[in-house]
Protein backbone atom coordinates (compact mmCIF):
# COMPACT_ATOMS: atom_id res chain seq x y z
CA UNK A 1 0.00 0.00 0.00
CA UNK A 2 1.55 3.27 -1.11
CA UNK A 3 1.51 6.41 1.03
CA UNK A 4 2.28 9.96 -0.08
CA UNK A 5 3.63 12.74 2.13
CA UNK A 6 4.06 16.50 1.73
CA UNK A 7 5.28 17.54 5.19
CA UNK A 8 8.68 18.70 3.95
CA UNK A 9 7.16 22.11 3.23
CA UNK A 10 6.58 23.75 6.62
CA UNK A 11 5.59 27.31 7.43
CA UNK A 12 5.51 29.37 10.63
CA UNK A 13 2.31 29.66 12.63
CA UNK A 14 1.53 32.26 15.32
CA UNK A 15 1.82 31.12 18.92
CA UNK A 16 -1.37 29.46 20.13
CA UNK A 17 -2.65 28.73 16.61
CA UNK A 18 -5.10 25.81 16.59
CA UNK A 19 -3.88 24.22 13.36
CA UNK A 20 -1.54 21.35 14.39
CA UNK A 21 0.91 21.50 11.49
CA UNK A 22 3.39 19.16 13.17
CA UNK A 23 0.91 16.28 13.13
CA UNK A 24 1.92 15.49 9.55
CA UNK A 25 5.60 15.11 10.34
CA UNK A 26 4.82 13.11 13.47
CA UNK A 27 2.50 10.83 11.52
CA UNK A 28 5.12 10.10 8.87
CA UNK A 29 7.63 9.37 11.62
CA UNK A 30 5.20 6.95 13.30
CA UNK A 31 4.48 5.23 9.98
CA UNK A 32 8.20 4.59 9.59
CA UNK A 33 8.83 3.65 13.23
CA UNK A 34 6.01 1.11 13.33
CA UNK A 35 7.18 -0.56 10.13
CA UNK A 36 3.97 0.29 8.27
CA UNK A 37 5.91 1.73 5.39
CA UNK A 38 8.83 0.10 3.66
CA UNK A 39 11.02 2.52 1.70
CA UNK A 40 9.33 1.74 -1.60
CA UNK A 41 5.80 2.45 -0.26
CA UNK A 42 6.39 5.88 1.30
CA UNK A 43 6.63 8.43 -1.50
CA UNK A 44 6.98 12.22 -1.63
CA UNK A 45 3.93 13.84 -3.20
CA UNK A 46 4.34 15.51 -6.56
CA UNK A 47 3.01 19.05 -7.06
CA UNK A 48 -0.39 19.59 -8.63
CA UNK A 49 -0.28 21.26 -12.05
CA UNK A 50 -1.95 24.51 -13.03
CA UNK A 51 -4.25 22.66 -15.43
CA UNK A 52 -5.33 20.22 -12.71
CA UNK A 53 -6.16 23.02 -10.27
CA UNK A 54 -8.06 25.07 -12.83
CA UNK A 55 -10.42 22.22 -13.69
CA UNK A 56 -11.98 23.05 -10.30
CA UNK A 57 -10.81 26.44 -9.04
CA UNK A 58 -10.95 29.78 -10.79
CA UNK A 59 -7.68 30.95 -12.29
CA UNK A 60 -8.11 34.33 -10.60
CA UNK A 61 -8.28 32.82 -7.11
CA UNK A 62 -5.44 30.34 -7.62
CA UNK A 63 -3.07 32.83 -9.21
CA UNK A 64 -3.82 35.44 -6.55
CA UNK A 65 -3.07 32.92 -3.82
CA UNK A 66 0.21 31.81 -5.38
CA UNK A 67 1.38 35.41 -5.72
CA UNK A 68 0.34 36.34 -2.17
CA UNK A 69 -2.25 38.79 -3.48
CA UNK A 70 -5.35 37.59 -1.66
CA UNK A 71 -6.90 40.21 0.59
CA UNK A 72 -6.50 40.18 4.36
CA UNK A 73 -10.13 39.04 4.61
CA UNK A 74 -9.55 36.16 2.18
CA UNK A 75 -6.49 34.95 4.09
CA UNK A 76 -8.28 35.34 7.42
CA UNK A 77 -11.05 33.13 6.05
CA UNK A 78 -8.46 30.48 5.20
CA UNK A 79 -7.01 30.86 8.68
CA UNK A 80 -3.33 30.41 7.78
CA UNK A 81 -0.63 33.03 7.22
CA UNK A 82 0.52 33.27 3.60
CA UNK A 83 4.07 32.24 2.73
CA UNK A 84 5.86 30.67 -0.24
CA UNK A 85 6.13 27.50 1.86
CA UNK A 86 2.35 27.38 2.25
CA UNK A 87 2.00 27.61 -1.53
CA UNK A 88 4.40 24.69 -2.05
CA UNK A 89 2.83 22.59 0.66
CA UNK A 90 -0.61 23.18 -0.83
CA UNK A 91 0.56 22.12 -4.29
CA UNK A 92 2.19 18.94 -3.00
CA UNK A 93 -0.62 18.02 -0.61
CA UNK A 94 -3.17 18.15 -3.45
CA UNK A 95 -0.77 16.25 -5.68
CA UNK A 96 -0.64 13.53 -3.04
CA UNK A 97 -4.38 12.99 -3.22
CA UNK A 98 -4.29 12.80 -7.00
CA UNK A 99 -1.49 10.24 -6.87
CA UNK A 100 -3.34 8.23 -4.19
CA UNK A 101 -6.38 8.05 -6.47
CA UNK A 102 -4.32 6.82 -9.44
CA UNK A 103 -2.56 4.20 -7.32
CA UNK A 104 -5.85 3.05 -5.75
CA UNK A 105 -6.99 1.80 -9.15
CA UNK A 106 -3.95 -0.49 -9.27
CA UNK A 107 -3.64 -1.55 -5.64
CA UNK A 108 -7.18 -1.16 -4.29
CA UNK A 109 -6.12 1.41 -1.71
CA UNK A 110 -3.60 4.24 -1.28
CA UNK A 111 -3.10 6.96 1.33
CA UNK A 112 -2.23 10.63 1.37
CA UNK A 113 -0.72 11.46 4.78
CA UNK A 114 -2.33 14.89 4.41
CA UNK A 115 -5.28 16.19 2.35
CA UNK A 116 -8.96 16.28 3.12
CA UNK A 117 -9.20 20.05 2.54
CA UNK A 118 -12.96 20.04 2.05
CA UNK A 119 -13.81 23.65 2.97
CA UNK A 120 -12.25 25.15 -0.17
CA UNK A 121 -14.74 26.40 -2.78
CA UNK A 122 -14.13 27.11 -6.46
CA UNK A 123 -13.16 30.73 -5.89
CA UNK A 124 -12.03 30.90 -2.26
CA UNK A 125 -10.44 28.99 0.57
CA UNK A 126 -11.72 28.57 4.13
CA UNK A 127 -11.17 26.66 7.35
CA UNK A 128 -7.46 25.83 6.85
CA UNK A 129 -8.22 24.73 3.26
CA UNK A 130 -6.70 26.47 0.24
CA UNK A 131 -7.56 24.02 -2.56
CA UNK A 132 -10.15 21.25 -2.50
CA UNK A 133 -7.92 18.23 -3.02
CA UNK A 134 -10.80 15.76 -3.37
CA UNK A 135 -12.41 17.79 -6.14
CA UNK A 136 -9.14 18.35 -8.00
CA UNK A 137 -8.35 14.64 -7.77
CA UNK A 138 -11.79 13.62 -9.02
CA UNK A 139 -11.48 15.85 -12.08
CA UNK A 140 -7.96 14.57 -12.76
CA UNK A 141 -9.13 10.96 -12.67
CA UNK A 142 -12.13 11.70 -14.87
CA UNK A 143 -9.96 13.61 -17.36
CA UNK A 144 -7.77 10.54 -17.75
CA UNK A 145 -10.85 8.43 -18.47
CA UNK A 146 -10.19 6.05 -15.57
CA UNK A 147 -13.69 6.38 -14.18
CA UNK A 148 -16.78 8.56 -14.20
CA UNK A 149 -18.63 7.88 -10.94
CA UNK A 150 -16.96 8.76 -7.63
CA UNK A 151 -18.11 8.51 -4.02
CA UNK A 152 -16.70 10.90 -1.43
CA UNK A 153 -17.10 9.58 2.13
CA UNK A 154 -16.43 12.53 4.44
CA UNK A 155 -16.08 11.51 8.09
CA UNK A 156 -14.43 14.73 9.25
CA UNK A 157 -16.42 16.24 12.13
CA UNK A 158 -17.09 19.35 10.02
CA UNK A 159 -19.38 19.24 6.99
CA UNK A 160 -17.59 19.10 3.65
CA UNK A 161 -19.26 22.28 2.47
CA UNK A 162 -16.81 23.20 -0.29
CA UNK A 163 -16.95 19.70 -1.77
CA UNK A 164 -20.75 19.66 -1.63
CA UNK A 165 -20.94 23.02 -3.42
CA UNK A 166 -18.43 22.10 -6.13
CA UNK A 167 -20.31 18.90 -7.02
CA UNK A 168 -23.84 20.14 -6.34
CA UNK A 169 -24.88 19.82 -10.00
CA UNK A 170 -22.80 16.77 -10.84
CA UNK A 171 -24.80 13.51 -10.76
CA UNK A 172 -21.62 11.45 -11.18
CA UNK A 173 -20.06 12.50 -7.87
CA UNK A 174 -21.89 11.41 -4.72
CA UNK A 175 -20.93 13.49 -1.69
CA UNK A 176 -21.68 11.90 1.70
CA UNK A 177 -20.86 13.89 4.85
CA UNK A 178 -21.45 12.74 8.44
CA UNK A 179 -20.66 15.58 10.83
CA UNK A 180 -21.59 17.57 13.94
CA UNK A 181 -24.72 19.61 13.28
CA UNK A 182 -23.75 22.58 15.45
CA UNK A 183 -20.16 22.91 14.33
CA UNK A 184 -18.30 24.85 11.65
CA UNK A 185 -19.29 25.70 8.95
CA UNK A 186 -22.35 27.36 10.43
CA UNK A 187 -23.88 27.82 6.97
CA UNK A 188 -24.05 24.29 5.59
CA UNK A 189 -24.19 23.31 1.93
CA UNK A 190 -26.30 20.43 0.63
CA UNK A 191 -24.41 17.19 -0.01
CA UNK A 192 -26.00 14.30 -1.87
CA UNK A 193 -26.35 12.79 1.62
CA UNK A 194 -25.81 14.63 4.91
CA UNK A 195 -26.04 13.11 8.38
CA UNK A 196 -25.90 15.86 11.01
CA UNK A 197 -25.30 14.60 14.56
CA UNK A 198 -26.12 16.25 17.86
CA UNK A 199 -23.40 17.41 20.24
CA UNK A 200 -21.92 14.62 22.33
CA UNK A 201 -22.87 11.78 19.98
CA UNK A 202 -20.85 8.74 21.03
CA UNK A 203 -19.58 5.54 19.46
CA UNK A 204 -22.77 3.46 19.23
CA UNK A 205 -25.04 6.15 17.78
CA UNK A 206 -22.35 7.37 15.39
CA UNK A 207 -21.60 3.91 14.03
CA UNK A 208 -25.29 3.12 13.59
CA UNK A 209 -25.83 6.32 11.60
CA UNK A 210 -22.68 5.77 9.57
CA UNK A 211 -23.60 2.21 8.67
CA UNK A 212 -26.97 3.32 7.33
CA UNK A 213 -25.54 6.28 5.41
CA UNK A 214 -22.62 4.35 3.99
CA UNK A 215 -24.82 1.61 2.59
CA UNK A 216 -27.13 4.16 1.02
CA UNK A 217 -24.19 6.08 -0.44
CA UNK A 218 -22.64 2.95 -1.95
CA UNK A 219 -25.94 1.83 -3.42
CA UNK A 220 -26.86 5.24 -4.86
CA UNK A 221 -23.44 6.23 -6.17
CA UNK A 222 -22.59 3.06 -8.10
CA UNK A 223 -19.06 4.36 -7.63
CA UNK A 224 -15.95 3.23 -9.45
CA UNK A 225 -13.70 5.05 -6.95
CA UNK A 226 -14.06 6.38 -3.41
CA UNK A 227 -12.20 9.08 -1.54
CA UNK A 228 -12.37 8.63 2.24
CA UNK A 229 -11.76 11.68 4.46
CA UNK A 230 -10.78 9.97 7.71
CA UNK A 231 -10.88 12.96 10.03
CA UNK A 232 -9.55 12.44 13.56
CA UNK A 233 -11.69 15.27 14.91
CA UNK A 234 -14.85 13.33 15.94
CA UNK A 235 -12.61 12.29 18.89
CA UNK A 236 -14.01 13.04 22.34
CA UNK A 237 -11.03 15.22 23.33
CA UNK A 238 -10.80 17.23 20.11
CA UNK A 239 -10.73 20.99 20.61
CA UNK A 240 -12.83 21.66 17.50
CA UNK A 241 -15.03 18.57 17.54
CA UNK A 242 -18.28 18.51 19.59
CA UNK A 243 -18.71 14.73 19.14
CA UNK A 244 -17.58 12.12 21.67
CA UNK A 245 -16.07 9.17 19.86
CA UNK A 246 -13.39 7.11 21.55
CA UNK A 247 -10.26 5.89 19.79
CA UNK A 248 -11.85 2.45 19.65
CA UNK A 249 -14.99 3.96 18.12
CA UNK A 250 -12.90 5.69 15.47
CA UNK A 251 -11.09 2.43 14.75
CA UNK A 252 -14.48 0.77 14.23
CA UNK A 253 -15.48 3.65 11.97
CA UNK A 254 -12.44 3.02 9.78
CA UNK A 255 -13.17 -0.69 9.74
CA UNK A 256 -16.78 -0.08 8.72
CA UNK A 257 -15.92 2.34 5.91
CA UNK A 258 -12.99 0.45 4.48
CA UNK A 259 -14.53 -3.01 4.80
CA UNK A 260 -17.72 -1.82 3.14
CA UNK A 261 -15.84 -0.27 0.22
CA UNK A 262 -13.61 -3.33 -0.10
CA UNK A 263 -16.59 -5.69 -0.14
CA UNK A 264 -18.26 -3.51 -2.78
CA UNK A 265 -15.14 -3.70 -4.95
CA UNK A 266 -14.58 0.06 -4.85
CA UNK A 267 -10.93 1.22 -4.78
CA UNK A 268 -10.30 3.94 -2.21
CA UNK A 269 -7.91 6.83 -1.69
CA UNK A 270 -7.64 7.89 1.96
CA UNK A 271 -6.89 11.40 3.19
CA UNK A 272 -6.34 12.47 6.79
CA UNK A 273 -8.55 15.60 7.01
CA UNK A 274 -8.92 17.30 10.42
CA UNK A 275 -7.67 16.51 13.90
CA UNK A 276 -7.13 18.97 16.75
CA UNK A 277 -6.91 16.91 19.95
CA UNK A 278 -5.71 18.50 23.18
CA UNK A 279 -2.73 16.14 22.92
CA UNK A 280 -1.33 16.04 19.40
CA UNK A 281 -0.23 12.47 20.09
CA UNK A 282 -3.90 11.45 20.21
CA UNK A 283 -4.54 12.90 16.76
CA UNK A 284 -1.51 11.07 15.39
CA UNK A 285 -2.65 7.83 17.07
CA UNK A 286 -6.05 8.11 15.37
CA UNK A 287 -4.57 8.78 11.94
CA UNK A 288 -2.18 5.86 12.42
CA UNK A 289 -5.13 3.62 13.31
CA UNK A 290 -6.70 4.48 9.96
CA UNK A 291 -3.57 3.51 8.04
CA UNK A 292 -3.15 0.31 10.07
CA UNK A 293 -6.76 -0.67 9.36
CA UNK A 294 -6.34 0.02 5.64
CA UNK A 295 -3.22 -2.13 5.48
CA UNK A 296 -4.96 -4.98 7.32
CA UNK A 297 -7.99 -4.94 5.01
CA UNK A 298 -6.26 -4.39 1.69
CA UNK A 299 -3.29 -6.67 2.26
CA UNK A 300 -5.47 -9.66 3.14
Amino acid sequence: MRMFFSDLFTFPLPSGHKFPLSKYTLLRQRVVETGLAAHHTLCPSRPVTEAEVERVHTAKYWQSFQLGRLSEFEMRRIGLPWSPQLVERTRHSVGGTIEACFVAFKDGCAVNLAGGTHHAFKDCGAGYCVLNDSAVAVRAIQAEGLCRRVLIVDCDVHQGDGTAAIFSDDPDVFTFSIHAANNYPFHKQISKLDIALTDGTGDAAYLQALEWGLQRAIDCSRAELAIYLAGADPYQDDRLGRLSLSKEGLRERDNLVLSSLHCAGIPVAITMAGGYAQRIEDTVDIHLQTITMAEAIYSS
